[in-house]
């Protein structure tokens, strides 16, 4: 097929890759703010396993066409399209408008829009509106790839949410994915509402399994119990399974947090109120400052002067982004005590240095995260590299001034660390 990939977003780059790998034409725009000259060198496009790759071999051939021109009449190609799939920021409606009065004005040929972009629910139906011919159809396929393994979950997705009224689009769409949908039948239609109502809804449950955890783990503290007995008893119950059940210091991301802010507003625009996706808003901001908490109340909130070593910045491991991370309110709240942090990430510490500025109490460590320890009185992990799964317990006392260990998630036994001579704390989990 003729593909149009428009966007800038991982979601873009993985389709093109992904759709011109098994044989559619595929000429990408890229969109203006991001243009291909900078997306190439983006932290998080290059760590993203296998997709650059997978992007370079594919512009070698004829089978994929990057372009950083405005999508616009001259620009679109003059046989016109099959499918347009839009893969835009939730900011980047306005764009999508543009794209599709383009399309209006020079294509005759039916055409089926892809709204891949997480836009505002109904947006899709609004699409079709404004093409205004009844054999240009949009469709809703809700972005559901996860940072770190967008290559594996386009190739090998587990489900597709396809919301079409419309069976020609259907079976087009069915089409153009064919390649990834060998295996089993893996998609599942819908309306177009339903899909991008759906997407919301599953990433509102999956931050309410979070939160709830999180608000048994300080239950779990107060009462003396280790949170990891609860939280296993409660996956190996088949009704809830083990997926999104373990304690922390808080989510964050792009999409996982703009997610839940698109489904509390979708909440509010219907006049419906949610004080349980309110809560776990809420639950989430708080928990992001717990290791700060648990160092006041060590330290007896005598801060000042003090300097902490903190592991991991990213919102999670496998990325380089620190959208809504829970080391940005952790690092303010130490800085408003007087506190030096020394940070090792092997990703974003790019990101953090953009978003935070220059700051006279903060030092970054990038190659060795031994070296953030050097001279600190604790040690915080927030994000749960594999590279700190397993380190030197003999070399960090060394290191360490206080001998504390602050375990943001969780993946150190308690009792080990202390057998080495540390001080454990971790989120409704303590040595024992």
């Amino acid at each position: 097929m003729r593909v149009v990939v428009y966007g800038s977003e991982l979601a873009s780059a993985t389709a093109a890759a992904a759709l011109a790998s098994v044989g559619h034409q595929v000429r990408w725009f890229t969109h203006p703010d991001y243009p291909w000259s900078a997306l190439k060198e983006a932290d998080w496009l290059q760590r993203e396993p296998e997709l650059l790759g997978q992007l370079e071999a594919t512009l070698t051939g004829s089978a994929l066409a990057v372009s950083d021109c405005p999508l616009d009449e001259q620009a679109f190609p003059v046989n016109g399209v099959d499918v347009l799939w839009l893969a835009l920021a939730p900011d980047q409606r306005d764009a999508a408008q543009k794209v599709l009065a383009v399309v209006k004005s020079v294509q005759v040929a039916p055409v089926v829009v892809v709204n891949n972009s997480t836009f505002p629910i109904g947006e899709t139906e609004r699409m079709e509106e404004a093409l205004g011919q009844p054999d240009q159809v949009a469709v809703s396929l809700p972005d559901m790839l996860e940072e770190g393994r967008a290559w594996q979950g386009f190739t090998r997705p587990g489900r597709w949410l396809l919301g079409s009224e419309n069976d020609q689009a259907t079976a087009q769409v069915r089409e153009l994915l064919r390649a990834y949908n060998r295996r089993s039948e893996i998609f599942q239609r819908m309306p177009r509402r339903a899909a991008e109502l759906t997407k919301l809804a599953i990433n509102g449950m999956l931050a309410t399994r979070i939160s709830y955890m999180n608000e048994l783990a300080g239950l779990a503290s107060s009462l003396g119990v280790d949170v990891e007995y609860v939280r296993q008893g409660m996956g190996a119950d088949s009704r809830i399974g083990y997926e999104y059940l373990y304690p922390g210091c808080g989510f964050g991301g792009p999409n996982f947090s703009r997610d839940l802010m698109r489904l509390a507003d979708v909440q509010s625009a219907s006049g419906r109120q949610s004080p349980l996706l309110n809560q776990v808003l809420d639950i989430n901001e708080h928990k992001k400052e717990t290791l700060f908490r648990k160092l006041w109340g060590h330290f007896h909130g005598r801060l000042e002067g003090l300097t902490v070593a903190i592991w991991g910045a990213a919102f999670k491991p496998g990325t380089a982004r620190i959208d809504h991370a829970p080391v940005l309110p952790l690092l303010y709240a130490l800085w408003a005590q007087g506190v030096k942090v020394r940070l090792h990430d092997p990703a974003a510490l790019p990101a953090l240095a953009q978003e935070v500025g220059r700051q006279p109490l903060l030092t970054f460590c990038q190659d060795d995260p031994y070296q953030a320890c050097e001279g600190a009185d604790a040690l915080m992990l927030v994000t749960e590299w594999r590279c700190y799964w397993n380190p030197d317990w003999k070399r960090l006392k060394a290191l360490l001034n206080a001998d504390l260990i602050l375990d943001g998630r969780n993946i150190y036994d308690p009792n080990y660390v202390a057998s080495r001579g540390l001080i454990y704390r971790g989120i409704g989990r303590r040595a024992g």
